[in-house]
């Protein structure tokens, strides 16, 4: 049996001589390697045998095989581009544009937003989703009997602490660490179980702004707010404030805007920091003052895109993406 493999080596040596194309190259591969192929019969018949003679046979056997898939190895570089499924190189071919993707509509608005507040000198700060009831209520003189501290009305985890309903947060713990004055806005995910429709998702994005010295007032918290709008839906923008009640400032004003047919439409609110909260951060409440706003980052993008629906924004349907490139 060792003299057949000897026998198909030879025969094997003599056909690679002979081959002259790939299509050459890919019959002696199939009459050799195949899984009809000579090898294949081979290593069949080891099967058959036992003690000594099958392992001398075994070691024969694989060492055809080894000789041969080297052999069309070698010779495969010879003939690439010669068979039908392999072409040459065409340097003349234009190139294939990988896809490449691009912001969200969503995180574009907000790095805008945030673009135009940089301009007015405040600092982008940032802090965690998960928060404790200090932070999300107490601090920001919200009430033990506040509606918003249900737990129908904010996510309350296993741990006694909560998925933060407002960036306000944020502002809290900087407070803590940090002596005014004071100039900053932050950005993030909050999380509220609203029905989602059309308007509302139980996630969304704010931006909230705060501004404490010793002297802030009323028409600076105007003033930044008319430069913001204006830079950033036009310089024709009008704006409107209204008298309104949050429990973290005082006095307290919605903000609207005047958008074509629609009307005045409210766009945020804002109002003077609250001396509560001031004192519940360790500030010295008769010594500094300051304001504070919250805008919502999808109505933004709603509002400057034409987009009727807020859960455009999380389907993650291309066909809606694609138009932001």
């Amino acid at each position: 049996m060792i003299s057949t493999v000897k026998e198909i080596e030879r025969e094997a040596q003599e056909k690679l001589g002979q081959i002259q194309s790939a299509e050459d190259l890919e019959g002696f591969r199939v009459l050799y390697l195949g899984r009809k192929g000579k090898l294949q019969a081979l290593m069949m018949q080891i099967k058959t045998l036992e003690g000594e003679g099958k392992k001398e046979f075994g070691r024969e056997v694989n060492q055809l095989k080894k000789f041969l898939e080297e052999s069309v190895q070698n010779l495969k570089g010879r003939f690439e581009g010669q068979s039908g499924e392999k072409e040459s190189f065409d340097e003349t071919l234009p190139g294939i544009i990988p896809s490449v993707g691009t912001l969200h509509p969503i995180n574009e608005t907000i790095l805008e937003i945030i673009k135009v507040f940089e301009k007015l000198g405040f600092e982008i700060v940032d802090g965690p989703e998960i928060e404790t009831e200090f932070h999300n209520f107490t601090a920001l003189n919200i009430p033990l009997d506040h509606p918003s501290r249900d737990s129908f009305d904010t996510f309350y985890t296993a741990g006694k602490q909560l998925l933060r309903s407002q960036t306000s947060t944020v502002q809290i713990r900087i407070m803590q660490d940090r002596k005014p004055p004071l100039r900053l806005i932050a950005p993030g995910r909050v999380y509220r179980p609203d029905t989602v429709d059309a308007s509302h998702s139980f996630m969304f994005h704010q931006i909230e702004g705060l501004m404490v010295d010793d002297k802030t007032t009323f028409s600076d918290l105007k003033g930044v707010l008319h430069l913001f709008f204006r830079e950033f839906f036009g310089k024709e923008t009008k704006i409107r404030f209204r008298p309104h009640f949050f429990p973290f400032t005082e006095p307290s004003v919605e903000v609207d805007i005047r958008w074509g047919k629609k009307g005045w439409l409210e766009i945020l609110g804002a109002g003077m920091v609250d001396p509560n909260v001031f004192d519940a951060v360790g500030y010295d409440s008769k010594k500094v003052q300051g304001f504070a706003f919250g805008l919502g980052v999808e109505r933004i993008a709603m509002l400057r895109h034409g987009i009727p629906d807020i859960r455009l924004f999380y389907e993650n349907d291309l066909r809606f993406l694609r138009q932001f490139r």
